[in-house]
């Protein structure tokens, strides 16, 4: 029997789906405009960390396909272009807006008794906890 995810948790993984596509396509366009000083270092820590946000978007895809519910294809909206400090700025926040929701996933995923859901955000949510750590290490924060 496949399990059913309930209302709240499959808006959940679509706000989450929606915020990894914005990862992708933010950060792969900041790896592609980065300019100045130190450009390229920085912009193939925005290739890589783009990459990675592409792996989250498959596994949070195939948890909602599991679920048998419909993903959105609309990222929350994303920002380009700047300088380097902005970009890193506007990446600093999108990883905290993707850590703030990936904790209420990983409570509401619990108070279900989904472990296989808590376990894969758990998961995702290390490594968002890098990218912001890299990314404010970047910024001299």
């Amino acid at each position: 029997m496949v399990q059913k995810a309930s209302p709240k948790l499959a808006e959940m993984l679509n706000q989450a789906i929606a915020g990894e596509l914005q990862a992708i396509v933010q950060y792969m366009w900041h790896h592609v405009m980065v300019k100045g000083m130190n450009s390229a270092s920085l912009s193939d820590v925005f290739e890589e960390i783009s990459v990675e946000e592409m792996k989250h978007a498959e596994k949070i895809a195939e948890r909602l396909f599991y679920f048998d519910v419909n993903p959105t294809t609309k990222p929350t909206p994303i920002a380009t272009g700047g300088t380097p400090e902005q970009m890193l700025k506007a990446n600093v926040k999108a990883e905290e807006e993707a850590i703030a929701l990936y904790k209420d996933i990983i409570k509401q995923a619990a108070a279900e008794g989904d472990e296989t859901t808590r376990l894969l955000f758990e998961e995702i949510l290390s490594d968002e906890e890098r990218h912001h750590d890299t990314f404010t290490t970047l910024l001299g924060q």
